[in-house]
């Protein structure tokens, strides 16, 4: 009536694999390496490319305070 444990050991496996397919997929690593193209052309640091403006100038005047804020990010030129 309840079934065998043939049975039960089936349906524990595709159980198992569900959540192995579920965790699999919440991963983002993969994404956000991708949407690292704002680069600083000094030291080639990376930015996430919703990086504002104002995070750009921050990181130029702390850690290149000789260079200009258009020398580490030209694509901020208009």
């Amino acid at each position: 009536m309840g079934g065998g444990n043939g049975q039960k050991a089936k349906m524990a496996r595709e159980k198992n694999m569900e959540k192995q397919k579920a965790a699999a997929k919440g991963s983002q690593l993969e994404s956000n390496k991708k949407a690292m193209n704002i680069q600083c052309k000094v030291c080639m640091q990376t930015f996430i490319c919703t990086t504002s403006e104002v995070k750009c100038k921050e990181h130029a005047e702390a850690k290149h305070p000789k260079s200009d804020l258009y020398a580490c990010f030209p694509h901020l030129k208009k």
